[in-house]
């Protein structure tokens, strides 16, 4: 017999793992999370925070998205994306990035309620893992991971507690391993990855140091220094991130991949970080160092029965485009809800199949992306001259020769222009962060064709109610003044359908069908004298449907199906949509809704 039982396990608290435990919990699941070590982040890894993150701490709780802001470094400090020779060196230019450019910033507004920010992983990490015990998950620290077996009825996992060097065993109905680039679970259940690990190395300097006479009249997360003959590259591209305006700091530097990972000792540290501010006489305090490799893998199926992976342990890269922990927490966000209606009885088992269907893809994606972007610094080097020789002293006056009065360094300016602002593709990709749309058993489309990206599908999102996309954002009003996010609506563990005042017997064809079948479906009816009103009429151009019709949206704020106008019989079609949906016999749900 196990020591501890529970429905869902945890392995890993990253924002993978503490997200997924907060959404159970929030669900009414009860589970169990395990960290092998004594507490959480102590490094600022992870920190780009898109919107689309934002609208899953949103949809866990007000109190949740404040928190996150709070401690967030905001969206205006974030944007100068700055490229020099040294911070307090020549500048070599910059783009406006994550949002800041005004066209990019209007989009921002109209996509979402929330904005992106900068919360590093050691102020997400607590926040979740808070939520998570704060509402019911079961914690435990300092407990390892060893081994799994699974059968027809659940998995049982088998544990060190670190501080007794005692085994213990943890019964669960499913697995989830969160446990990072290095799985275990993921190893053991043999999951294939397609792509490599170990493609490049980097280490990470920590320090504090108050630099804003540097920076502060160009605000940015990130300043990418470039200094010839510095590394082992040759090119000597290293980067000086910020993490707390302006008094604590991250660099990435590189090391030779095919040698080992380099002893970084605080003497060397030092001298890397004076190096790359250009100024000798700071004494920064050095606060950690480590190493870690560039990967470029992804896995092809996320799940092995009762098994399922997610955040590193599923996708494995680098850290461009800022897409880890979003895409880990997203990951969350979508099978939690679906596990947590497995579990209540609401839903079949195999509607848990459909979480690779829907996640595998963007694993592939993002993973694709982030390496992408690290080879699209290439065209800034080739600009600057810097691919022309080896000779450092060659490289510093190709890139001096820009300053040059004649034809071809005009050439060479307008090159480093381009090039910079080509960089969008890494640092202003919000199509890249918004438009995810799922394919699976999971969404009824009925046959309605996907519409195609009229616009550069990485820069820019474009909303739909096509069933799949995450439902558009549009603000809609209450009787007494109050604005409310169409997101709102929405999400919080339940489906709900949105409707005009012609749909109105949609809500109680709902109401019907979800009382039979067990599961809440909350409608609201959109219009005049009614409890929303759509004064802007931002809502009746984004829906994609006729007053008389209705939008269904699954828990994960994504459009599970829609229907153009009033089905002649409401409650047998959302019966039928129901039953498909949650994998459930159409035959025996619809006699139930009889």
């Amino acid at each position: 017999m196990a020591d501890i039982s529970t429905d869902v396990l945890i392995i890993g608290t990253g924002p993978a793992g503490s997200s997924m435990a907060a959404l159970l919990s929030t669900y009414g699941v009860a589970n169990m999370a395990v960290n092998r070590y004594r507490w959480l982040a102590n490094t600022p890894r992870a920190h780009i925070t898109n919107q689309r993150t934002m609208e899953v701490l949103r949809d866990l709780g007000k109190d949740v998205e404040d928190e996150a802001y709070l401690f967030a470094a905001h969206q205006e400090l974030m944007g100068e994306n700055v490229f020099c020779e040294s911070l307090a060196g020549e500048e070599i230019g910059r783009m406006k990035s994550w949002g800041n450019h005004p066209m990019s910033k209007a989009e921002h507004l109209l996509a979402s309620p929330t904005m992106m920010n900068d919360l590093p992983q050691t102020f997400m990490e607590p926040l979740l893992f808070k939520t998570a015990c704060s509402r019911g998950t079961q914690a435990r620290l300092s407990t390892e991971y060893l081994r799994h077996e699974q059968d027809a009825e659940g998995v049982t996992t088998t544990c060190l507690d670190r501080l007794t060097g005692k085994e213990l065993t943890i019964s669960s109905r499913y697995l989830v391993g969160a446990d990072g680039g290095n799985s275990l679970v993921a190893e053991q259940e043999n999951l294939p990855f397609e792509g490599q690990m170990g493609v490049g190395g980097s280490m990470n300097i920590i320090f504090k140091a108050d630099l804003s006479k540097y920076v502060a009249h160009r605000p940015s997360v990130l300043y990418w220094v470039v200094q010839p003959g510095a590394d082992v590259g040759g090119i000597g591209m290293g980067l000086v991130r910020m993490v707390r305006p302006w008094d604590e700091w991250l660099i990435v530097w590189g090391y030779d991949i095919n040698q080992p990972a380099p002893e970084v000792t605080d003497e060397f540290a030092t001298k890397v970080v004076r190096d790359l501010v250009g100024d000798q006489s700071i004494e920064p305090k050095i606060t950690s160092v480590s190493t870690w490799t560039v990967n470029n893998m992804y896995a092809t199926n996320m799940q092995a029965g009762r098994v399922f992976i997610m955040g590193d342990a599923a996708h494995r890269h680098p850290p461009s485009n800022g897409l880890g922990s979003n895409t880990s927490i997203q990951d969350a966000f979508n099978l939690a809800w679906k596990m947590a209606a497995v579990v209540k009885g609401e839903a079949g088992e195999s509607l848990l199949d459909t979480y690779t269907e829907e996640r595998a893809p963007v694993a592939k994606q993002i993973v694709t992306r982030a390496n992408q972007s690290i080879g699209e610094f290439g065209p800034i080097f080739e600009a600057l001259g810097l691919t022309e020789s080896t000779d450092p002293e060659v490289m510093q006056a190709n890139m001096v020769a820009r300053c040059d009065a004649n034809a071809e360094a005009e050439k060479q300016r307008a090159a480093i222009r381009d090039a910079i602002a080509f960089k969008k593709y890494e640092f202003d990709a919000h199509g890249v962060e918004m438009n995810q749309r799922y394919k699976s058993s999971a969404v009824v489309t009925d046959g309605q064709m996907e519409p195609a990206f009229e616009l550069d599908a990485e820069l820019h999102y474009q909303p739909t109610t096509w069933p799949g996309a995450r439902i558009p954002h549009a603000w809609v009003y209450d009787h007494d003044g109050g604005k409310h996010s169409t997101l709102d609506l929405v999400g919080q563990g339940r489906f709900t359908i949105l409707t005009g005042i012609n749909g109105e017997p949609w809500a109680a064809a709902a109401e019907a069908v979800g009382k039979a079948m067990g599961v809440e479906i909350v409608t609201h009816v959109i219009g005049p004298r009614r409890a929303l009103i759509d004064h802007h009429g931002e809502w009746a151009r984004a829906r994609e449907v006729n007053e008389a019709g209705c939008v269904l949206v699954r828990p994960d704020q994504h459009v599970a199906w829609r229907s153009d106008d009033l089905a002649e019989n409401p409650q047998a079609e959302l019966t039928r949509v129901m039953a498909s949906l949650l994998h459930r016999d159409a035959d025996a749900a619809r006699q139930a809704a009889q």
